[in-house]
């Protein structure tokens, strides 16, 4: 038998069945080390609070040239929430949470065209920001930006084509289901494209 410092170190049998004992605690303390550390993070539930019952829909802002178009998002989204049933709608006055957003990008991109140059295929692409505030607390429950509905379609009188207003018709319908959506489902269940992927603006 050998000493070195604070550390005995045996020989022969018992000191391989001594190692094998370090050997294995050392496997089971990086087995548990692992275990703590390969926990996937998981952010906290971000539903909808228990005291929202009733809500009140702004008219959307409209940051883009299209006039108008904020007002038939609202309304597409009004109707969807009285679809829905989970949430009742109200004035301010008596709401719990106040649904709010703008539109921000309004995009028409060419796909596809004729022997004459003329665009057959677009693709219409429409960014909101949107949020749900508590009313009570006065404060953002979430907020979600760059939500994005899209539609690519041929152009009318193209077989088969429709008018660019028939696109935003089924555009709106799309953003209202994903809206009702996050503000029931809550975190994750929609999210908005990343900065990084929303075109600039067009000069």
């Amino acid at each position: 038998m050998r000493k070195s410092g604070m550390l005995e170190v045996k020989s022969g049998k018992q000191g391989l069945k001594w190692k094998k004992n370090v050997y294995f605690l050392f496997l089971i303390s990086y087995f548990f080390i692992l275990l703590g550390c390969s926990s996937p993070y998981k952010p906290a539930p971000q539903s909808l609070p228990q005291n929202i019952k009733k809500v009140t829909i702004e008219t959307f802002k409209n940051s883009t040239v299209f006039f108008g178009i904020e007002d038939k998002l609202t309304t597409a989204v009004t109707n969807e929430f009285m679809r829905d049933g989970r949430l009742a709608l109200s004035n301010l006055t008596e709401a719990d949470g106040i649904l709010r957003g703008e539109i921000t990008r309004y995009i028409m991109e060419p796909l596809t065209y004729d022997e004459n140059h003329v665009v057959k295929e677009y693709k219409l692409r429409i960014l909101l920001n949107i949020s749900l505030i508590d009313k009570t607390k006065n404060e953002i429950v979430w907020q979600e930006n760059n939500i994005e509905g899209n539609y690519r379609f041929f152009i009318s009188p193209n077989i088969g084509g429709i008018t660019e207003e028939e696109a935003r018709e089924i555009i709106w319908e799309k953003l209202s289901r994903d809206i009702i959506k996050r503000t029931i489902k809550g975190f994750g269940s929609v999210t908005g494209i990343s900065d990084k992927k929303v075109p600039p603006p067009a000069e």
